[in-house]
């Protein structure tokens, strides 16, 4: 059995959002197929992920000083702990389904929050000699990613900036076995149904895969 993260970042329901509707597909068509998996939904805009302010550097610093974690302030330790809670999730899980809307040719900063929380040495990538190694080697990761216009490839691709950006970051992870599902051009109001319908056909040939 797997356990599969189901990442979403949009504070809309499938009904009014491109990269959910194809989502939600994707993951019904990954439960039918594989039906002894554990599949966890976290919603960006419902978890409680901490900003890495003052009060996490700080707690980080006592804890690298020698400090116990008792010694923390109260608002210390509460964040400090929750950032390790998600990041101990995210490395014990096998497979990671991202879904998001391009906004500002990249992600919304709740993912990238996420990101952050998720970014931690000695979880999921280590310091050595010849540099930094990921740690999450032999994990799967599928970004669905919702657009208005056709950033994959042609003249707009040097603005892509999601779905590169977390390529770069799963592969610090030391995650090699990454895809894509680009679901782009949906500003063309009278082609948008038809852009949404063509990747959720395409979602149940990758559930079988994934």
């Amino acid at each position: 059995m797997a356990t599969v993260l189901y990442i979403t970042a949009h504070p809309l329901d499938p009904q009014e959002s491109f990269s959910l509707a194809v989502g939600k597909e994707f993951i019904e068509s990954y439960c039918e197929a594989n039906p002894t998996d554990e599949v966890i939904h976290l919603d960006m805009y419902k978890e409680y992920i901490p900003q890495f302010d003052a009060d996490v550097l700080r707690g980080w610093g006592k804890l690298r000083s020698g400090l116990s974690f008792d010694q923390l302030s109260d608002a210390e330790q509460s964040k400090v702990a929750r950032l390790e809670a998600i990041v101990d999730q995210y490395v014990a899980a096998d497979k990671y389904v991202y879904v998001s809307p391009m906004w500002n040719f990249s992600i919304p900063p709740v993912l990238k929050a996420y990101t952050d929380a998720t970014s931690i040495p000695g979880k999921t990538f280590k310091y050595t000699q010849n540099g930094p190694v990921g740690l999450l080697s032999g994990k799967k990761a599928l970004h669905i990613q919702a657009s208005g216009s056709v950033y994959s490839e042609g003249p707009l691709a040097s603005l892509e900036m999601g779905y590169s950006y977390l390529n770069k970051v799963l592969r610090f992870y030391g995650i090699q076995s990454l895809e894509a599902l680009f679901v782009e051009g949906t500003a063309s109001l009278d082609q948008a149904s038809a852009i949404k319908e063509k990747a959720i056909a395409h979602t149940a040939e990758i559930a079988k895969r994934f």
